[in-house]
């Protein structure tokens, strides 16, 4: 029996193109054969709450919400997926997505706040190694 390879994200920030660059790149492992979990937190978390997803600001040339705007024309141009549209893939494809449990402690973010129908476990730093450890690509974004 072969072992399943595995990619593990961190998603620290929740700018809207990190937020694209994680999903990206846990599509694109799991339409590989991977296994793929991202591990939301801090600013990542809030990505997940009601209303969360498109919200984040741009990482670089924010240019008070021009910077964003104009990026979001051309990724419409370009036939990009949207966020809502890549993490329905993403979850579709099998992908596993955890909620860092201390970040909502931290921000007071409440499970009733957050989209549960797309979070598939809660869990601090431990729940992160466990699956870090079993991973051959490890990524902090």
């Amino acid at each position: 029996m072969t072992k399943t390879e595995k990619t593990t994200i961190i998603l620290h920030s929740g700018d809207m193109d990190k937020v694209y660059s994680a999903l990206i790149i846990g599509n694109g492992a799991l339409a590989m054969g991977m296994e793929a979990s991202i591990y939301f937190t801090f600013w990542g978390l809030q990505r997940l709450q009601k209303g969360g997803l498109e919200k984040g600001p741009l990482s670089k040339m924010h240019f008070l919400g021009l910077g964003k705007w104009m990026i979001k024309q051309r990724m419409k141009k370009a036939n990009v997926a949207s966020l809502e549209r890549l993490f329905q893939d993403f979850k579709d494809l099998g992908g596993k997505i955890i909620a860092c449990e201390m970040t909502m402690d931290i921000m007071g973010i409440a499970r009733e706040g957050l989209r549960e129908e797309l979070i598939d476990e809660y869990g601090a730093v431990g729940t992160y190694v466990q699956e870090a450890r079993k991973s051959e690509i490890t990524l902090f974004i």
